[in-house]
């Protein structure tokens, strides 16, 4: 069942639903008759090698990938409608690479949904979906509730002093939080660790 291939792009905070909307728009077009698959990238360990598991528990079998390129060669070799990539910010491919896989898979009426934090810990964008959202056919951003106030979330806040860009977590990692309570709660961490530095002296 080949359609008019288009990018669906879900990105937001932690715990705001994203892979969620993913599980659905595969789900839609499944019972629709579309033939999908879902990929995942292998640094994500925190569930099951073969699924993609939301922070609601609904699970969607996938393939565990290094590469963006990996997508490309499967679709090669299989017939596939539309494809879901979950935690799109974690493959560490160059991002123009990556949208230039996208275009020849959507070249070839492929759809794609896929789902990831437009920033991280710092509030810093992940170039890959920033590269995607001008792309995209839809966009759709998420929010979780803020954990300290109960506004909208903006940004993910990791509770651990780690500096690494990359942590994989969920609830014992990091909560959502809005600008608001991030930047408050970003000086606290400030203040502590140039009070812990002192104290080292």
């Amino acid at each position: 069942m080949k359609k008019n291939a288009k990018l669906i792009v879900h990105t937001g905070s932690m715990f705001s639903g994203k892979t969620t909307s993913l599980w659905r728009e595969l789900y839609r077009m499944k019972i629709a008759g579309y033939k999908t698959v879902a990929f995942k990238p292998s640094v994500d360990s925190r569930h099951e090698d073969e699924k993609i598991v939301s922070h609601d528990n609904l699970e969607l079998d996938a393939i565990k990938i290094n590469s963006i390129k990996d997508i490309f060669e499967y679709s090669k070799n299989n017939q596939i409608d539309a494809i879901g990539i979950d935690e799109v910010q974690f493959f560490p491919d160059d991002p123009s690479e990556i949208v230039d896989y996208f275009i020849k898979l959507m070249n070839s009426h492929i759809t794609i949904v896929v789902s990831g934090l437009d920033m991280d810990y710092k509030a810093r964008p992940f170039e890959i979906v920033k590269e995607l959202m001008p792309i995209a056919d839809e966009l759709i951003k998420h929010h979780a509730i803020c954990a300290s106030c109960g506004e909208d979330a903006w940004v993910s806040f990791r509770k651990s002093y780690n500096e690494d860009r990359i942590e994989i977590g969920a609830q014992d990692s990091y909560q959502p939080l809005c600008r608001s309570c991030y930047n408050r709660k970003m000086k606290e961490r400030e203040k502590t660790k140039n009070q812990i530095s002192i104290d080292q002296i």
